[in-house]
């Protein structure tokens, strides 16, 4: 491209995309062209964009060092990070002071918003709310007294509502079952009980079994799954039959010396085949405590085929959890294509969870089909992923996400103690 075209840029290269002369190289052509058109354009739309931990990291204690440096001024965490949104641009913080602040750890990514003490609170509310709530709440309240409220709360106490928290006011009808009074209990990050979809030293992770297990068991969960990569996924040394057995013995022997009180599960991560079978032999998924049906590869099928691979997978009887069903990596990759509606109707028919991958390049399955999953009876298991022992923090971000799609503790699957989890995905063979 360079050579023949003297591309040297992005935009350059969109542009000679866009005359054709891309698909008139040698090797190239109109279909990978148009591929090549697709990604450049994702990646121009995704600059200036980050994944909610990344400016997560770096909000929290800016504001706790905010509040420090001005302790008598009302200080909060408005725009997309109140709203806890999978993508964001800033971090937007409201402060209660017409005077302008500084502080060492200000930063491009950081945008600060100043009104009157008394205005605080419906600036608070305003700001972190989106357009769509804002609208719905001042179309019901239209006379609703705003003045010298300390914080949002206030609000919602003068019109007589419980109070609405940022991250669930993108979802549809929210200020209905407000007004009565069916608000989801919206489940915690402490009614996590289990940790489950990580992977160890077996295949692509940086930590030993022993140690995911121990560093489980040290931040206060009550089970772990170890889920390491199948054969198929080589390019992870997904697990052949013999050192699927070899990491069956240990997890044995870990178990005998931990006790009783943690529990360590077999657990695959079985790649889901072209055709949509699961990676083993009867004989090998038989032995899994349970197993996540991921796809990893042919990522490129038309909606049609994507779907009956997933159905395919969902239908086989030893299929427990759905992982991440999209494949999508936020700001990287679009998912692939698939109907969201029959695959959670199939999980409802064949009592497969699925998976809310709470790393935060994924967060998928996403949180806008929430509310379909738990009204037709689909478990929600919250999963880190984790490729390490910090890894396994990434549920923080799992949590947040589901959230925003109302997620009760009882409609999540790994906020069952250990044997009931074990019940549940036994249950289906």
């Amino acid at each position: 491209i360079w050579k023949e075209l003297g591309v040297e840029s992005v935009g350059e290269l969109l542009y000679a995309i866009r005359e054709n002369r891309l698909a008139e190289l040698k090797g190239f052509g109109a279909k990978t062209q148009d591929d090549i058109r697709e990604k450049l354009e994702y990646y121009q739309r995704a600059q200036g964009k980050y994944h909610f931990a990344a400016l997560d990291r770096e909000a929290r204690p800016l504001l706790d060092a905010l509040r420090q440096q001005y302790p008598d001024t009302p200080i909060a965490l408005v725009g997309e990070m109140a709203r806890c949104e999978n993508i964001v641009s800033h971090i937007d913080i409201l402060i209660g002071r017409e005077t302008p602040m500084t502080h060492d750890a200000l930063s491009e990514r950081v945008r600060l918003h100043y009104c009157h003490p008394d205005a605080f609170g419906e600036q608070q509310f305003m700001l972190s709310s989106d357009a769509a709530f804002a609208e719905c709440f001042h179309t019901a309240y239209p006379t609703l007294d705003t003045r010298h409220a300390g914080s949002e709360h206030v609000l919602f106490e003068r019109a007589g509502l419980p109070y609405v928290v940022p991250e669930l006011r993108g979802l549809p009808g929210v200020l209905d079952l407000a007004q009565a009074g069916k608000l989801p209990k919206l489940i915690e990050d402490a009614d996590i009980r289990g940790v489950i979809h990580t992977h160890t030293t077996y295949s692509d992770g940086l930590h030993s079994l022993a140690d995911m297990a121990a560093h489980a068991q040290s931040l206060g969960y009550a089970y772990i799954g170890i889920t390491d990569h199948s054969k198929a996924a080589f390019y992870a040394q997904g697990l052949e039959p013999e050192r699927v057995l070899m990491q069956w013995r240990e997890i044995d022997a870990l178990q005998e010396s931990m006790g009783p009180e943690f529990r360590i599960f077999k657990g695959i991560e079985s790649d889901i085949l072209h055709d949509g079978s699961l990676d083993y032999p009867e004989d090998i998924l038989a032995g899994f405590d349970f197993v996540i049906a991921s796809v990893h590869s042919n990522l490129r099928m038309d909606e049609e085929k994507a779907t009956r691979r997933l159905l395919t997978a969902i239908e086989n009887p030893y299929t427990t959890i759905l992982g991440h069903p999209t494949g999508r990596l936020l700001l990287s990759r679009p998912g692939y294509p698939i109907n969201h509606h029959l695959i959670i109707d199939a999980c409802a028919a064949h009592g497969v969870a699925i998976e809310l991958n709470a790393s935060p390049w994924r967060l998928d399955l996403d949180w806008t089909w929430i509310p379909y999953a738990m009204a037709r009876g689909v478990p929600i298991s919250i999963n880190p992923d984790a490729h390490s022992r910090e890894g396994i923090n990434d549920i923080y971000y799992g949590v947040r996400s589901a959230r925003k799609g109302g997620l009760t503790a009882a409609g999540c699957l790994n906020t069952l103690p250990a044997e009931a989890f074990l019940k549940h995905c036994k249950s289906k063979r």
